[in-house]
This record gives C-alpha cells, structure tokens and sequence, in this order.
C-alpha cells in the first residue's frame, strides 16, 4: 500500500484518524498506530514483515544490553548491532549484486538467487542503527519497551520512503505528545500538497519519461538490451534532453511528496519529523544542493560515518579518503547496481573540487552557479536513471547527435510545444515561489481585516481541491509508480 493510492486515501487514513482520536491515552492511541502500521506494511509483504519486527526486536535487545553494559562489553555489542542490521539488508538487497559480479571470473559460476526486495528496508534500517548508536552514545536512554522501538522503525507514515527519522527526535512524543485543532489542520495542508505533487505533477512527468526514453518495465528487461539501445539511438536529441529534463523533475517532485505526506502525516498524529527537502534546485553549488536534498540521509553519512571516520580533522588525504567512502556508500544505497556507485563517486569529484578549489568563486554568480549546479545534477540522473551502462551511453551521445540521429524531429517539436505550460508549472513547483506568495498573502490579509475572511476561506478550500484533484487524477488511472520500491 501506498499514500497515493485510492485505498489508503478513501479508506485506510479515514478509518485510522477515526479509531486513533476515540481513545484518549497515549498507550491506546500507540497500540492504535502500531497495529495500523503492521497492516499496512504487510499488505504488500505478508511475510517480510516480519524481518522488520526481528531487527526492531533486536535492535531493542541490543541498546538495552549496550546501556547494562560496562565499557568493554558496550562496544561489542554495538558491533554485533551493526553485523545484525547491515548483515541483514546485505543478504535482501546485495547478495544478487555481489554473485553476478563474482560470476565475471571465468571459472566461477554460483547459480543467483530470487531474492525479493522488502519494501523500505534501506529506510529502516538506518533508524535502527542511529537508535543503536544514540544509545551507545549516551545521547538517548535505552526504550524499555519493545513495542515503542517497533513503533518507531515500523511507523507507516516513513517507514517505506523516509525521512529517516532519529529516535531522539521522536522520543519523547512516543509516549507524550499532543494534538490539536490547528496541528491536525497543518497535517492535512501539507498531506495534500504532497499528495498533488505526486498524483499530478510527479506522475505525469514519470508518463512523459517513459514515452520519450524507456518505461521502467523495458530497462529491467535485459532480454530485450539491444532492442532499447536501438530505440534510445533513434531518439532525436531534443526527445533525449526532454525526457532527461522531465525525470529531473520526476524524481524531486516524487520522492519529495512522500516526505511531504510523511510528515503531514505526522502532524495529524502528533509527530513532528524534520524536513527532508529544502528547494535544492535553486542551490549555488553541488555542497548545497547536497545539504538540501534527502537531508535526512545526508545527514545520516555525515553523523554516522564521515565524522567517525574522522571528518577533516586528520589532514588533506584522509579527508579525500573518507569523501570517497561516503559517497561510495551513499551510492551503493541507493540501488545494487554499478550506475548507482557510478552516480555517488560522480558527485564525490565535484564536492571535491569544489573543497578544494572551487569554494570561494561559487559563491560570486549566482545565477552562473545556479546553472552550473542544474547542468550537473542534470547529467548525474543520467547515471542514476539507466542501470546499463550501454543504455546510458547511447543517451549521452544522442544528446548531442553522436548517434547519427537528429536534433530535431516533428513529433518531438509538436510534444516540446504540447507541454511548456506543465513544464514551466513543475519547474515553479520545485521552487520556494507558491510558499513565497503565500506569505505575501497573509501579510496583506493580516493588514486587512476585510480580507481575512476570503483568506481563511482559501485556507480550507485550496487543500480541499487539490485533494479533489488527486483522487480525480489517481481514479482510473494505472499509471502511479512508486519509484523508491528498491529502497
């Protein structure tokens, strides 16, 4: 199950806001959620939820012993945390990867295995290990019970698509929090933004993608490889740049609506998560953009691995050492795929140049780095989009007609002409210019008292239609990936 689908929408969300606010104790209202969220991660793995109930379960076991033990014993049973929790998402999400490689050798050859992927558990388990780590850390008290740990990675509202949330931030809702009027109104607003952003905008470029490059079903056909390389070498270039351009939409407008429903999501059951996306399209440099997008994550290598590691504390070389882990890691977490590493050390050379050379002269043009930063981040989703590596140089070199295809064709000028309005709409959408209006809004109705009636009327109507719309647009409609699955 997934927020943007009809079911959860008209039924699911409506029955768990309903039997959430009938009790009044926070225990109830946790059993309530927790029971809700079991059901709607097992909806769509029956059986692999219960690998999300072990590695909460163990991971509750282990802060618990971490925190009773003296300093010797803490650290090993950190360790074992982390064999546990890494060993365990290596085993669903690497083992194919890592066999398919080792068959390169000419004298090995192990039969791959059909593993399949659990939903969210590159999302899970990250929150477990920084509750492993907090404790081990004497940052957060151990949970004494398990059923607030398993709340806390098995929540639905980020359990499947982030952001990953940190147990010390939510600590002390879990068992104390409250809410209100206003609260559960702030959830809605930002649910249905989220929720728009998605069915409407995030969708209809994903459609658009798949008819000017390649549908996701046809790139993980590798039966049919040269029949896509074909297809891709015949596009004209502007169909290449299009696509590319309208996936570079795609996959903010996707990935930053679920954590806008997250954390909508959130407010209405009185959680309060951090902000996963900051604009960072309209970032100077590659270090911002990076600062901005999928903060919680970033976050997590920062904290978690690239300080450890030392940070830039111990001199040029090592610094450069523990960029390049970072961001192997960070690549490699994305998918089980070489153009997902490919993707993270491609962005591992410009923070790097840009640490070292660049870090003064991007911040004199803004709107030379503004571009600088949409061209790179442009061509790094090239890496990101095509796991075969033939794919992604056929795209790259018709971009520029080195396929001997055309710059220009009819249908591409026509579908270029057809949709400037959407684009132009999904470009202000990655922008801070709705919620800069807005402001401007209701500084001017709070100036005017004859106004704030109108106002408040918009406040109500404008999330109410955008609702509407996206069950309009989701109705009928088979079109709605979700394109975080692998995660």
């Amino acid at each position: 199950m997934v927020f943007s689908s009809l079911l959860f929408l008209l039924l699911f969300l409506p029955l768990n806001l309903i039997c959430y606010y009938i009790p009044k104790k926070i225990k109830t209202r946790n059993v309530v959620l927790l029971i809700f969220s079991l059901f709607f991660y097992a909806w769509g793995e029956p059986i692999y939820v219960l690998i999300l109930v072990s590695m909460s379960y163990a991971c509750w076991y282990f802060a618990f012993r971490i925190e009773s033990a003296s300093k010797g014993s803490r650290k090993k049973w950190m360790i074992l945390a982390v064999l546990v929790c890494l060993g365990t998402l290596g085993v669903f999400k690497y083992t194919v990867f890592f066999i398919q490689n080792l068959n390169l050798i000419s004298f090995i050859n192990i039969p791959a295995p059909q593993i399949q992927l659990p939903i969210g558990i590159s999302f899970y388990t990250f929150q477990l290990l920084t509750y492993v780590a907090d404790v081990y850390r004497r940052e957060v008290p151990a949970q004494r019970k398990f059923c607030n740990v398993l709340l806390y990675a098995g929540l639905y509202h980020q359990c499947i698509a982030g952001p990953i949330v940190r147990y010390g931030d939510v600590e002390k809702e879990i068992n104390s929090r409250k809410t209100d009027i206003d609260a559960l109104y702030d959830g809605f607003v930002r649910f249905c933004i989220g929720l728009a952003k998605k069915s409407v905008l995030a969708n209809s470029c994903g459609a658009l993608v798949d008819m000017l490059l390649l549908s996701d079903s046809a790139l993980n056909n590798a039966a049919q490889l040269s029949q896509n390389i074909d297809l891709l070498q015949g596009r004209s270039a502007l169909s290449l740049w299009m696509g590319m351009a309208l996936y570079m939409l795609q996959i903010y407008l996707d990935f930053s609506a679920y954590s806008d429903m997250a954390i909508g999501l959130g407010l209405m059951f009185g959680f309060h998560f951090k902000e996963n996306f900051q604009y960072p399209y309209t970032s100077d440099s590659i270090t911002e953009f990076w600062r901005r997008w999928h903060i919680s994550l970033g976050a997590f290598f920062r904290d978690y691995v690239y300080i450890p590691l030392g940070g830039n504390r111990k001199g040029k070389i090592r610094t450069i050492l523990n960029l390049f882990t970072v961001w192997f890691l960070t690549g490699l977490w994305h998918g089980a795929s070489w153009n997902y590493i490919l993707w993270g050390l491609y962005f591992f050379v410009f923070l790097l140049l840009e640490k070292l050379f660049l870090i003064n002269t991007v911040k004199r043009n803004k709107t030379v780095h503004r571009l600088y930063v949409i061209i790179v981040v442009f061509f790094g989703w090239v890496f990101f989009r095509f796991s075969q590596l033939d794919l992604m140089n056929a795209v790259l070199k018709g971009m520029f007609c080195a396929n001997g295809n055309s710059m220009l064709t009819y249908e591409s000028v026509h579908l270029a002409l057809r949709y400037i309005p959407f684009f132009i709409i999904c470009c202000i959408a990655c922008t801070p210019f709705a919620k800069k209006i807005n402001v401007i809004l209701s500084d001017f109705t709070r100036n005017n008292p004859r106004t704030q009636i109108y106002s408040q009327a918009l406040q109500i109507a404008i999330p109410c239609l955008l609702l509407i719309i996206s069950v309009i647009s989701l109705t009928g409609d088979t079109y709605n990936p979700f394109l975080y699955f692998q995660f």
